[in-house]
Parts: C-alpha cells; structure tokens; sequence
C-alpha cells in the first residue's frame, strides 16, 4: 500500500473532532424506552408471584406473609436481572414498571444489587427467616 493513499484519510482523521465523550463530566440524556431498575407498586399488587415465574433470569421472588393483608416482600436481585421487560409484561395488575432514570449500575460490592420491597419490619421478618446465603447477604464466617 502506498504511503499517498493513505494521506487523506490520516489528515482528515487528525483535523476532525474527537468521538469521545468525557462521561462523567457531560452525561447524556436517556431514552424513555430505557429499560432499567424495576418500580413495584405496593397498592396494585396482589402477591400472585406470576412476574417471579416468568422471569427468565429468577431476579424476583414474592415473598407473602398475609395475602388478606397484603403484606408482601418483592425480592429484586439487580444483578441476575436481564432488563428484559417480562415480568412487567406478565404483571395483570400493573405494580410492576421499569424505570429509564437509574441505569448506572456499577458498585464495588454486591450489596446494592440486592433490593427489597415493602414495609421495613416484613422485610426484617423475611431475612430473618432466610438462610444468610440464599438472602442476597453473604453468609457470616
């Protein structure tokens, strides 16, 4: 290959604008079709664990304590998620949406990635009854 072929090209990529984007400085907007973080509705929901059996990566799992009651616990495993929309689909009463606002989802331990939904004290009860290592918490040693 001669040398003179080439010389547009590496001129014209020298003289143009850079393609990067410095990220964290100058963030870009999001999509409304992103589809990130689950939202469940508390109200809508009637513990039927439907979106916990068709999804396909088991991220979700309902845990009832009073089905009269509705005290249910939504356990959102963040990092088995696919973000692939079917248990939002699956939901018939509509108390599961996808939100397009968080979608940085990077941390340095897996705490995060570990959601629970409902009142704080049926969240207690359910961990407490969960073997440490099955709860998403990384069991003592």
């Amino acid at each position: 290959m001669r040398i003179g072929v080439m010389f547009p090209d590496v001129s014209g990529a020298l003289m143009r604008h850079s393609a990067t984007e410095k990220y964290p400085f100058q963030r870009q907007g999001v999509t409304a079709r992103l589809r990130s973080l689950l939202k469940w509705n508390p109200e809508a929901c009637t513990g039927c664990g439907l979106c916990a059996m068709d999804c396909p990566a088991e991220a979700i799992q309902v845990n009832v304590l009073d089905r009269k009651a509705k005290r249910f616990v939504f356990a959102y495993q963040v990092d088995r998620c696919a973000f692939c929309g079917q248990c939002v689909e699956s939901c018939r009463q509509g108390a599961l949406e996808m939100a397009n606002d968080r979608w940085e989802l990077a941390a340095l331990n897996k705490e995060p990635f570990m959601l629970y939904f409902g009142d704080p004290d049926d969240i207690k009860t359910v961990l407490a009854a969960e073997p440490a290592g099955e709860a998403g918490i990384p069991a003592d040693k």
